[in-house]
């Protein structure tokens, strides 16, 4: 009967789950505490090579590698549990970071700048404006309210036809500042009008599917 490591391995890396054969840089694992906390919570395995291969750790360097991340380089800091396992003679380090309500979040960058990140897929992302925006309003206890105008139902026909809308795009749409824009685009996401999404090319925004908009 698979173990509750093998069990995780065979899930691969997904948004809520991460592999790393080993730790060797605080600001970096910051990086990737700090995305799973500001998203949906999840679960590192440390000694787990990408391709599900367990290759073990030395716990006690891992463990004060993941702490140091967490206390040091994430701000503010993230809070985790770490468990123990042997699997083969060999030590995982299962680290489980909670969904946070303190955040967000943020870590040092390769370039040593503080920036808020998110967990999307496997992979962690910068946290852009308009997903900060929609943190704001999320914790504004006014809640939000939207004014249909021209603009927001143009918005709204145009994801309708084309699918898919980048920031650039509705700004060139709307003949509106960046900031305006991404206040628009954050009024959406928080009421579940639309959904933001990342890419290789970066960030845009669709129609959620259970959205119907009547022209």
């Amino acid at each position: 009967m698979p173990t509750h490591i093998r069990k995780l391995i065979s899930e691969g890396e997904h948004q809520q789950l991460d592999f790393k054969f080993g730790i060797t840089d605080s600001k970096k694992i910051a990086r990737s505490l700090a995305a799973f906390a500001n998203t949906d919570g999840g679960r590192l395995l440390l000694g787990v090579k990408d391709n599900g291969t367990i290759a073990g750790v030395r716990s006690d360097e891992e463990y004060y590698m993941v702490e140091a991340g967490a206390s040091l380089y994430c701000r503010p800091e993230v809070y985790f549990e770490m468990k123990e396992w042997e699997e083969n003679g060999k030590a995982v380090l299962e680290i489980i970071i909670p969904k946070s309500f303190a955040g967000p979040h943020s870590a040092p960058d390769k370039e040593g700048i503080y920036r808020v990140f998110v967990r999307v897929g496997d992979e962690n992302y910068p946290a852009n404006g308009v997903l900060r925006k929609v943190w704001n309003k999320q914790k504004d206890p006014k809640g939000v309210c939207i004014e249909y105008t021209v603009i927001e139902r143009t918005l709204l026909a145009y994801l309708e036809i084309h699918e898919i809308i980048t920031l650039q795009a509705f700004k060139k749409l709307s003949g509106y500042s960046k900031q305006r824009c991404e206040h628009i685009l954050a009024d959406f996401i928080v009421l579940n009008i639309i959904k933001l999404n990342y890419s290789a090319t970066g960030e845009f925004y669709t129609l959620n599917p259970d959205y119907r908009f009547d022209q």
